[in-house]
C-alpha cells in the first residue's frame, strides 16, 4: 500500500509516518517512481508506534525497544521493559519536580494575595479616618 492508504488505515499523518521512517521506526520499499510502498504488517506497527508516542516514550526510546517487536525472545523482551521501566523513572521525577515548582507559585500567590488584602485593609482604615 502507499503510504496514502497507510495514513488513512491507521489515521496517523503522512507527514508523521515520514518522520517514523526517517527515525527508523518504519521502514518501506520504493517504487521505480521513487513512491513509498507499506506491507499490511506497518498497519499494526504504526498502531504500536503509537500507544509508545501515547506512553510519553521518545522515538529514540521506541527504537530502543522495537527489538522485542521484530526479534522476540526473552533477552529483548527484558531489555524492553526494563528500558520502560528507566523511562518511567524519570517521568516520575520530573512530575514531582513539577509538583515542587506547583507548590512554591501556590506559596507566591499566597503571597502575593496576602499582600494585596492588606493594602487594602490600609486604604480602608485610611479611607475610615479621613471620615
Amino acid at each position: 500500500m502507499r503510504i496514502g492508504e497507510l495514513a488513512a488505515r491507521t489515521g496517523v499523518s503522512i507527514r508523521s509516518l515520514r518522520y517514523y521512517e526517517e527515525q527508523g521506526l518504519l521502514t518501506s520499499t520504493r517504487s521505480a517512481g521513487g513512491q513509498r510502498h507499506y506491507t499490511d504488517d506497518e498497519v499494526e506497527r504504526v498502531a504500536f508506534i503509537q500507544r509508545m508516542y501515547a506512553g510519553g516514550l521518545s522515538s529514540r526510546t521506541i527504537l530502543e525497544t522495537l527489538p522485542c517487536v521484530d526479534s522476540p525472545s526473552d533477552e529483548n523482551s527484558d531489555a524492553a521493559m526494563e528500558r520502560m521501566a528507566q523511562e518511567r523513572d524519570r517521568l516520575s521525577a520530573h512530575i514531582e519536580e513539577l509538583q515542587h515548582t506547583r507548590d512554591a507559585l501556590d506559596a507566591l500567590m499566597a503571597a502575593a494575595q496576602a499582600h494585596r488584602d492588606a493594602r487594602q485593609a490600609n486604604r480602608s482604615a485610611t479611607a475610615a479616618s479621613v471620615v
